[in-house]
């Protein structure tokens, strides 16, 4: 599973030149054609070892709108693995988009109810499981996990361009430790979170304990632009997000990556970022979501 180097494309603004500062976008939204952004990144390794330990079945978690999900599914159908889903919730009489596609690529899908899926990481909950459909290979949830983490560092190695301050978005804080473990206090990283509350401070420093990239002060989580919690979504972020292709050619998602540009944006519009600063954000991909996702429900 070789991982392409993503371009780097500068996007101009007159916002930018009136606050003096510059903006590049890593393109890793088209790193797969269907497996992309950090969801390649994160199973590049974990497909390895799974082929390693001689695993056939990749077995894991997520929502109905899950992009793991969809990767996962894809990346199954395109190196070789069988692939099980087990979905948070209720049984969906009409698929989605997402598990749609999923389920083309050869994906079992599972429900399971919420208070178990609550346990799902549980010795018991695994044990039912591997009972139930043999030894898999198990990914967590998100996808995030050590060999995740190894796989985000490597945005750090691609990045022949200068600059000041690296962002991205933030769902499980994989994604954003690696790019601080690459970076081991070089610069600055910022990360958006897509949840409500702070608590992801912890869990990223958690996953850095795990990979010994201890007292790395060098980062920070953006909890202002989530916009009511995770795939909540207003008007005004739908407007951006639509605009923002319209005028930069690049499209965006409402659940990520979609955030991380308007609180980019309005950070810039407030004076955040000093005069002469380079901004680096990573297009974590996820496009697929748009998909499933109604944009004029909210126009």
């Amino acid at each position: 599973m070789q991982s392409p180097k993503t371009p780097i494309q500068e996007i101009k603004d007159p916002l930018f030149d009136k606050k003096g500062v510059k903006f590049f976008v890593k393109r890793d939204d088209l790193n797969h054609p269907v497996v992309s952004g950090n969801k390649f990144r994160k199973l590049k390794y974990n497909l390895e070892q799974a082929k390693l330990e001689g695993h056939n079945t990749l077995l894991t978690f997520g929502g109905a709108f899950s992009n793991h999900i969809y990767a996962v599914a894809g990346a199954g159908a395109s190196f070789g693995f069988k692939t099980i889903g087990i979905i948070r919730g209720e049984a969906h009489e009409t698929l989605n988009p997402t598990l749609a596609f999923a389920q083309s690529q050869g994906m079992h899908l599972q429900y399971m109810d919420r208070e178990t899926y609550r346990r799902k990481s549980e010795p018991e909950v695994i044990e039912q499981l591997e009972s139930q459909f043999g030894k898999c290979y198990i990914l967590p949830e998100g996808g995030t996990n050590q060999l995740a983490i190894k796989g985000c560092t490597e945005i750090i190695s691609e990045i022949d361009q200068d600059f000041d301050v690296i962002t991205c978005p933030v769902g499980t804080g994989g994604t954003l430790s690696g790019l601080i473990a690459g970076l081991n206090g070089a610069k600055k990283v910022i990360g958006f979170s897509a949840l409500k509350g702070d608590f992801l401070k912890a869990e990223v420093n958690r996953l850095l304990n795990e990979i010994d990239a201890k007292n790395l002060n060098n980062w920070s989580i953006q909890t202002d632009y989530h916009f009511g919690g995770y795939a909540k979504v207003k008007p005004d972020l739908v407007s951006f997000i639509q605009e923002f292709e319209e005028v930069h050619g690049i499209p965006l998602e409402p659940i990520y990556t979609g955030k991380m540009f308007y609180g980019l944006f309005d950070m810039i519009k407030k004076d955040f970022f000093e005069r002469g600063t380079t901004i680096m954000a990573v297009h974590t991909g996820g496009l697929q979501g748009n998909a499933g996702f109604d944009f004029r429900k909210l126009e």
